[in-house]
């Protein structure tokens, strides 16, 4: 088709979307603390800082959410909350997921501080489909939980992730929230993993719950799941509090990727703000490596598009992907999709308009960033 017969919507309001990290909802209705607690990453409202409504997020929300629950775009927060809790947890979630568009979820089924919605549940509200991504340290703390020998770990703990891994579609390390990003690249020896998963089952034997906090055990998960060629997806940057942001910029993880590029098994860089220009450097000099912003789309709101030309600076279109990391709250999920589409989309549109490239070339690249290149890391039409 010749360029002019293409038209670039820049809304994208059509695009395909592979939300390649996601959580699931709750689903239970929610008082105004615990709903404004999940609309960012902090604990929650403070008395000193007043409403989480009073920013980025919270504008968002009144803009874009609200008319999916029939109210008018810019609803106070009052009324906003009233009609949630007039229409219930489910309708909420079901109308806001609907709206989404989105189709293939890949869902992080390892953070679960209460009872959540399943990939399964998560995906059938939007009439879509989804893969798990397998929590590491989860998993390693499960294996220890169950007593052992030190010795025995390691050999047991890459049994069960072969086995819990078999329909999933990648794993996860939050080695940012332990021990921070600075790892070494060198795999392990079994007799180093032995050393490090003794001193945790010292811990469990004193009555204590296992806890993934050495950097060898962090390296021994992550080449585990190397070794299975799954996908490793990494929480980069920004967090809650429990996360020592300096410790989070990807340029820690340089030694790990250079060890594990021969390898060629993607390496998923989540999130990264405020480091995202330092991890699109990343993508582009390491050829297994993907980026995303994640979560800070949403908690950016009318700012996230400025987000997203910073990290297209540098990156190439070919290992952007998309993800909401929405958690909890399903408005996560449509703010997540929608400041997205409508950033790339003024992006793609003023290029076009400015001669940067052509109208079926911002397409191309849409579909790319949307969804194709997330298909093609996870080989989710494999």
């Amino acid at each position: 088709m010749s360029d002019q017969h293409v038209h670039l919507d820049p809304d994208l309001a059509d695009l395909p979307l592979v939300d390649h990290h996601c959580h699931g909802l709750v689903r239970r209705d929610l008082e105004r603390p615990e709903f404004e607690a999940m609309l960012t990453e902090a604990a929650g409202p403070g008395p000193l800082g007043g409403s989480l409504f009073d920013s980025q997020i919270g504008f968002a929300v009144r803009r874009w959410c609200a008319p999916v629950l029939d109210l008018p775009a810019h609803a106070p927060a009052e009324e906003y909350l009233a009609r949630r809790a007039e229409l219930g947890a489910d309708e909420v979630n079901r109308r806001l997921m609907a709206a989404t568009g989105t189709q293939t979820f890949l869902v992080d089924t390892g953070y679960l501080p209460e009872p959540i919605t399943t990939p399964t549940e998560l995906a059938a509200l939007a009439g879509g489909q989804a893969r798990e991504i397998v929590r590491l340290e989860a998993l390693a703390e499960e294996v220890l939980a169950e007593g052992g020998s030190a010795a025995g770990f390691a050999e047991l703990f890459r049994t069960r992730l072969a086995s819990r891994t078999e329909h999933a579609a990648g794993v996860k390390s939050i080695a940012a929230y332990r021990v921070g990003l600075a790892l070494e690249g060198a795999r392990p020896s079994d007799a180093e993993v032995a050393l490090a998963a003794a001193s945790v089952l010292t811990e469990v034997a004193a009555g204590g719950r296992p806890r993934i906090a050495d950097p060898v055990l962090h390296r021994f998960l992550v080449w585990s799941g190397i070794d299975l060629r799954l996908p490793v997806q990494f929480h980069v940057g920004y967090g809650d509090a429990d996360v020592d942001l300096h410790r989070c910029d990807p340029l820690l993880l340089t030694d790990l990727l250079r060890a594990t590029e021969p390898a060629g098994v993607p390496v998923t860089l989540l999130h990264n703000y405020p480091f995202h220009r330092n991890a699109g450097f990343l993508a582009q000099v390491f050829g297994h490596v993907f980026v995303d912003v994640g979560l800070a789309t949403h908690n950016l709101g009318h700012r996230s598009g400025a987000l997203q030309r910073e990290l297209l600076e540098l990156a190439p279109f070919g290992k952007v992907l998309f993800s909401s990391d929405a958690f909890g709250l399903a408005e996560l999920y449509l703010l997540g999709t929608g400041l997205f589409r409508r950033g790339l989309g003024r992006y793609l549109a003023e290029g076009v308009a400015e001669d940067a490239w052509t109208a079926s070339d911002a397409a191309r690249v849409a579909a790319m960033i949307g969804a194709g290149n997330a298909r093609r890391a996870y080989r989710l039409d494999a």
